[in-house]
């Protein structure tokens, strides 16, 4: 039997690709302090980040909605474990929020107090809302966090 030689090592790939008129649309409105949604014509569902296509009736969804920014807690992980793309330093919560009036999870950031504490309180079905960054880049971390809603 033959063996192989293991080699460690880190690979990087920096990219840029084309976001397209609807994540464009919901990127730009994240520049403007706003979450924005779309809508299905057909079953009414609301979706973010955006969707050209509905995924249940596969129908265009053009038509955007304002959202509240506040939602609730799904399902969330505590890491404190750092690794490459990591979105900011360590440690921090990242949760599922059905936001309301939309259809799907969205992924985000938790914060708005000090983790350790904040991971022993958090639990599924608690009221978050978007806090954003005071610069917006039309960019998905343009929302800093989510936070739990007092």
């Amino acid at each position: 039997m033959t063996e192989f030689k293991t080699i460690t090592n880190t690979i990087r790939l920096p990219h840029k690709y084309g976001a397209g008129p609807v994540i464009t649309g919901f990127y730009d409105g994240l520049r403007q302090g706003k979450i924005l949604a779309n809508v299905c014509p057909e079953c009414k569902r609301a979706y973010v980040p955006a969707r050209s296509i509905c995924p249940q009736c596969l129908v265009k969804m053009d038509k955007w909605v304002e959202l509240s920014g506040k939602g609730e807690v799904v399902s969330w992980a505590f890491t404190d474990q750092p690794f490459f793309g990591s979105p900011c330093e360590m440690p921090f919560v990242t949760a599922l929020i059905r936001l309301d009036g939309t259809n799907c999870d969205f992924l985000h950031l938790i914060g708005g107090a000090d983790l350790k504490t904040l991971s022993k309180k958090l639990k599924k079905g608690i009221k978050v809302k978007a806090v954003f960054n005071d610069e917006k880049k039309g960019h998905m971390l343009d929302i800093k966090y989510f936070e739990p809603v007092r």
